[in-house]
């Protein structure tokens, strides 16, 4: 089904890192232009401060000069009327101009002591300049050298213009440096307001292919998606909230006959009313009204080829990723063979059940057969070997060699017809007795059966001698009894077949397969076996070996894979002639006493 990708979304902390810069490169150097053109502004007063100063200084010198001028010509014999405005505009002057520079100099402490010490000699130097003018305008001389010594005024005003001076030097130091200041600020701002412009393009650019790479993308995957959903066997279609076809794939159109696109088409009407079921259309209704899901749904349908099938209906509930609108997913399955399979399947089942208890009934009445021929052979046997007994004493020494080997034929064949009997018994014993699990040692289990084949090998036959290698062997949970048999028949296997060689070698090994399973092993250098013959060993009465040669009933390996079978495990055997054989038992690793004993 075709999907729209949606481009990645630029990283949230974009936007605030972007509005930093703003306020970095754009606010910041405007504050602080702002803050530098406030300083010159305040350098700049401060230098009219000073030349306003400077001015009032010079105003009141040149009116203390005046006033001394105005004094002196008058002194001499002039009468002008010049001379009275003079001196009145000049008196009128200093006083107005001295509170104004002290107002100027308020934020000097020296320039205040100074303007003190100022107004003080004025206002003395003109007193004096008063007084030595006596009466007729008469000039006192004495009293004017005391006035060019004791009041002086232009060395005051001289310091105070220098203080200025020197503050006015400092402040035109404090404006040039918050120009240049602001200078440097305002190419820097203009430096980084250019590298944030070629920023945000190339930001801007960088976004813009990405978009048009993710674009692309889409319409790939797009194109993409739709040749899997039309290579998709499964039919498959959208279905909006009226039941009307939204999308669908080319297995749908193929299976209900659809030719071309049927967007907007109820799915009731497809394919020749194979979706017109009530029950149908009330689920699909439930899954886009109540948000439920169709699961398994088999619905029995006439396809556009005229045959009906079973069809497996899903459905559920999806949003599409390009739009805010939301579909019912639909998809149907074919099971027609599926269900066909299952219906021969359950036949089947039901026929092998039937012969399954046919041959339960014929395995019981096998065994009871066996078990009662088995007792019913026992008392003509010991008949017949009883009268064989009592006719070689009666004869006595009167009975010929060919009398004596006929009874002897007779003895034999009955002992042997008891054995075949006795294991028949314990074949038939190990199928019909339940299993008793217990803590099995194994290794006590051979060791044990490796000492009674010893006793019996130095009764009968003393000069074989065994040499006996066996392993470390587990711990199994398994029936003692049954197990023992096992041992029993591959050891007295092993030490029988290996009559003759000197020395004869048994070797019992244990291993772990890749399952977890143990696997035994017996092993010998005896006769051995072609393993032509192979599939032989196990079966009742199966000999590869004459009688006269060694002896034996052909029941005891039969016996072990009975037992190892109850035991849910297996047994095989490998071997070449002359070469001696080793046989193999497994048995499953649910047998180990450790996890049985945890588990239970």
């Amino acid at each position: 089904m075709p999907s729209s990708a949606v481009p990645q979304a630029s990283p949230r902390w974009r936007v605030p890192v972007l509005a930093a810069m703003v306020l970095v490169i754009v606010v910041g150097p405007f504050a602080l232009l702002r803050l530098a053109e406030q300083r010159t502004r305040a350098a700049e007063a401060m230098v009219a401060h000073t030349l306003a100063v400077e001015t009032s200084l010079q105003v009141v010198s040149a009116a203390v000069r005046n006033i001394e001028a105005a004094t002196l010509e008058r002194a001499l014999g002039a009468n002008a009327p010049i001379l009275e405005e003079r001196l009145d505009y000049s008196h009128a002057v200093i006083l107005p101009t001295l509170d104004r520079i002290e107002e100027l100099t308020r934020d000097s402490p020296g320039q205040q002591v100074r303007i003190g010490t100022l107004r003080q000699s004025i206002t003395q130097r003109l007193d004096q300049i008063r007084r030595s003018v006596g009466p007729g305008g008469a000039i006192d001389s004495h009293e004017l050298q005391r006035l060019a010594e004791q009041f002086p005024v232009q060395a005051p005003i001289a310091e105070m213009v220098d203080a200025e001076r020197t503050l006015l030097a400092a402040r035109q130091d404090v404006a040039e440096r918050s120009r240049r200041q602001a200078d440097r600020l305002a190419f820097g701002s203009l430096a980084a307001q250019v590298l944030l412009l070629f920023g945000l393009a190339a930001l801007a650019m960088r976004d813009a292919d990405r978009r048009n790479r993710a674009e692309a993308a889409s319409r790939r995957a797009n194109v993409r998606a739709g040749a899997v959903l039309d290579t998709v066997r499964e039919p498959i279609v959208l279905i909006d909230a009226d039941l009307r076809v939204v999308m669908h794939n080319a297995a749908f159109a193929e299976l209900f006959g659809l030719e071309g696109n049927a967007r907007g088409r109820s799915i009731a009407d497809i394919g020749a009313g194979a979706w017109d079921d009530e029950e149908t259309l009330r689920r699909l209704r439930d899954v886009y009204a109540r948000g439920r899901e169709v699961w398994d749904y088999e619905l029995r349908q006439r396809t556009a080829d005229g045959i009906d099938r079973v069809m497996l209906v899903n459905a559920r509930l999806m949003e599409l990723p390009d739009s805010d609108e939301r579909v019912s997913l639909l998809t149907a399955s074919d099971i027609s063979l599926q269900k066909a399979s299952e219906e021969h399947i359950r036949e089947l089942n039901r026929q092998l059940e039937g012969k399954i208890e046919q041959v339960s009934d014929v395995n019981r009445e096998l065994e009871a057969f066996s078990y009662s021929v088995s007792h019913d052979l026992r008392a003509p046997l010991r008949h017949i070997a009883g009268f064989a007994d009592k006719l070689r004493r009666h004869l006595g020494e009167g009975i010929d060699e060919r009398g004596a080997h006929y009874l002897e034929l007779i003895g034999g064949s009955a002992r042997r017809m008891s054995e075949l009997i006795d294991d028949l018994l314990v074949y038939s014993r190990l199928g019909r007795s339940a299993l008793r699990l217990q803590a099995v040692e194994m290794q006590s289990l051979v060791e044990e059966t490796r000492a009674m084949l010893d006793a019996n090998l130095s009764a009968e036959n003393p000069g074989q001698a065994v040499q006996w290698r066996i392993g470390t062997l587990p711990v199994l949970v398994a029936d003692e009894n049954m197990l023992r048999q096992v041992w029993t028949n591959l050891l007295g296997n092993a030490v029988k077949y290996s009559a003759g060689r000197d020395p004869a070698i048994v070797t019992v090994g244990h291993r772990r397969d890749a399952g977890g399973d143990h696997v035994f092993s017996v092993s010998d250098n005896g006769a051995g076996f072609d393993m032509a013959y192979a599939g032989k060993l196990f079966g009742v009465f199966q000999r590869l070996h004459p009688p006269s040669e060694f002896a034996g009933t052909g029941i005891g390996l039969a016996s072990v894979k009975r037992v190892v079978t109850r035991h849910n495990g297996r047994v095989w055997a490998e071997a070449e002639p002359g070469k001696g054989a080793t046989f193999h038992f497994s048995l499953p690793a649910a047998l180990d006493a450790g996890k049985r004993s945890h588990s239970e």
